[in-house]
């Protein structure tokens, strides 16, 4: 999970779950200016594939935590909506939680 620019996974063998892939797709999507994020960009800044993105993507705007902008030349970009920011502020409380017991996430 990206909390300032920095991942706070602290074992960087491991596999992300789904729940941190979405928390750092979020993240990176609130950390951008308010035009939003490109898909390559997201791609890159989150290191998953296109394909696995699409998926995520599909996932996280089905379900209110993240739009699609389009601009005047076509080409879109991905916000964060207020839902999305709800879940990432609760998935940072619950990591801290987990992380005070000595868990990950």
């Amino acid at each position: 999970m990206r909390v300032s620019g920095k991942r706070m996974r602290t074992n960087m063998t491991s596999n992300r779950s789904t729940d941190q892939i979405y928390a750092d797709v979020l993240s990176i999507i609130d950390e951008s200016d308010r035009h939003g994020v490109a898909t390559t960009a997201l791609c890159h800044k989150a290191n998953i594939s296109h394909g696995r993105l699409k998926k995520l993507i599909l996932n996280l705007t089905s379900s209110g935590m993240m739009d699609r902008k389009f601009d005047t030349t076509g080409k879109h970009t991905f916000v964060i909506t207020e839902n999305g920011k709800v879940y990432l502020e609760q998935y940072k409380r619950l990591s801290e939680l987990a992380e005070d017991f000595g868990l990950e996430l």
